[in-house]
């Protein structure tokens, strides 16, 4: 039996048409081997999302290992989630070690 939206009682249609909260995720650029931002602010356990748009490779890897993207390839993104300690963590291409930024987890 297929039920259409007259069929719903009102809480199942507030249900069936209710989006979920979607969680804050940072995206961050990798453009002319530069980080885009640089220097960014994130919550506890936050999702960061990286696209490398240099033609290539390049990582986003924490200085003390807490995080990394691994390799990047052109035109992909790969993501992480921000450390849940509270803190500035200094972060670099692994590849290319002059990439250099801080991320700030408040």
């Amino acid at each position: 039996m297929l039920l259409t939206g007259a069929m719903l009682s009102p809480p199942l249609a507030a249900v069936v048409g209710a989006s979920p909260r979607q969680a804050p995720v940072l995206r961050v650029k990798i453009k002319n081997f530069m980080f885009a931002p640089m220097n960014f602010k994130v919550s506890p356990n936050e999702l960061v999302m990286v696209t490398n748009t240099d033609p290539v490779a390049h990582t986003l890897t924490a200085i003390k290992g807490q995080f990394t993207t691994g390799a990047i390839a052109h035109d992909q993104t790969k993501s992480f989630r921000a450390p849940k300690k509270p803190g500035a963590y200094h972060f670099f291409c692994n590849i290319h070690q002059f990439m250099t930024g801080t991320l700030v987890v408040k």
